[in-house]
C-alpha cells in the first residue's frame, strides 16, 4: 500500500510539473479584472461572482432522474488518452488518498452556496493513477444518469477538484449526487458530474450535455461565462 501512494505522489508532482503553469494562467486564479462582490477569496477572486446570490440552502438540480447505486455495484472507470486505463470499485477509490477541503458552489442558476466541506479523492490522484498521455487535453465525465459534461485538463487537475463522497461529514445524500460526485470550485457547478461513473481523457475538446444544449464550454464563474 505505501509503495503505491508513493507511486501515486510521484506521479501527482509529475503531473503538476507538466501542467503547473497552464493551471496559473485559468481565469478563476490570473484574471486582473474579475466580475464579482465582497472579500477575495483563497484564489484571489471576489467571494462572490457576478450574477450570484448566496444562498444557505442547496436546490437539487439535475435531469430529473436520480440512479440508485448500492456501493457493492458502484464502478468508477477511467480511460482514454492514459498509460494504465483502470476501473474502481468503492473499496479501491476509498483505499486512495482521501483529501479535506472547503470550497464554494456557484451554480449557473445564480445562486452560491459558501464554505461547504467536503471529502473525498483528487482527481488529480485519479489521473496520477492512470497517468494520462501527452496528447490529453481535456476530460469527459460520465454520470450514471447519463448526464456528460466536459473539462480542460488544466481545471480538471487543480487541487480543489474532488470526487467527493462526504460533506458537512455525512455521506453524501442521493439528490446530490451520491455515492460520488465530481465538484469543480472554480467552474460553475455543472461541470461537476453527479453520480459520476466515468472519466474519460481526450485528445480533443467534445462537449457534453449542457454544452450541446448552449452552456458555455469553459464556465468561469467570475467572467459571468454561462452561454455560448
Amino acid at each position: 500500500m505505501q509503495d503505491k501512494l508513493d507511486r501515486i505522489i510521484e506521479a501527482r508532482m509529475k503531473l503538476k510539473t507538466r501542467f503547473e503553469k497552464k493551471m496559473s494562467e485559468t481565469p478563476s486564479i490570473a484574471d486582473n479584472r474579475p466580475m464579482g462582490t465582497g472579500p477575495v477569496n483563497r484564489h484571489g477572486m471576489p467571494k462572490l461572482p457576478k450574477g450570484q446570490t448566496e444562498t444557505q440552502k442547496w436546490p437539487v438540480l439535475d435531469l430529473g432522474y436520480h440512479p440508485e447505486i448500492s456501493l457493492e455495484n458502484w464502478r468508477l472507470t477511467i480511460n482514454g488518452e492514459v498509460e494504465n486505463p483502470v476501473v474502481l470499485k468503492w473499496e479501491d477509490f476509498m483505499a486512495l488518498p482521501q483529501t479535506e477541503d472547503t470550497s464554494d458552489f456557484h451554480c449557473v442558476t445564480t445562486w452560491s452556496k459558501m464554505d461547504m466541506p467536503w471529502k473525498g479523492v483528487r482527481l488529480a490522484d485519479l489521473a496520477a493513477l492512470v497517468m494520462p498521455k501527452e496528447t490529453a487535453t481535456h476530460i469527459m465525465c460520465y454520470g450514471y444518469d447519463t448526464y456528460t459534461t466536459n473539462v480542460a485538463i488544466e481545471e480538471a487537475l487543480k487541487p480543489d477538484v474532488l470526487l467527493a463522497h462526504t460533506v458537512f461529514g455525512e455521506p453524501l445524500e442521493k439528490e446530490h449526487g451520491g455515492p460520488c460526485r465530481m465538484i469543480t470550485p472554480q467552474l460553475y457547478a455543472w461541470k461537476g458530474s453527479k453520480w459520476i461513473k466515468r472519466i474519460e481523457f481526450m485528445n480533443a475538446n467534445k462537449r457534453g450535455f449542457w454544452e450541446e444544449r448552449g452552456y458555455s464550454d469553459t464556465a468561469y464563474p467570475w467572467r459571468n461565462d454561462r452561454y455560448s
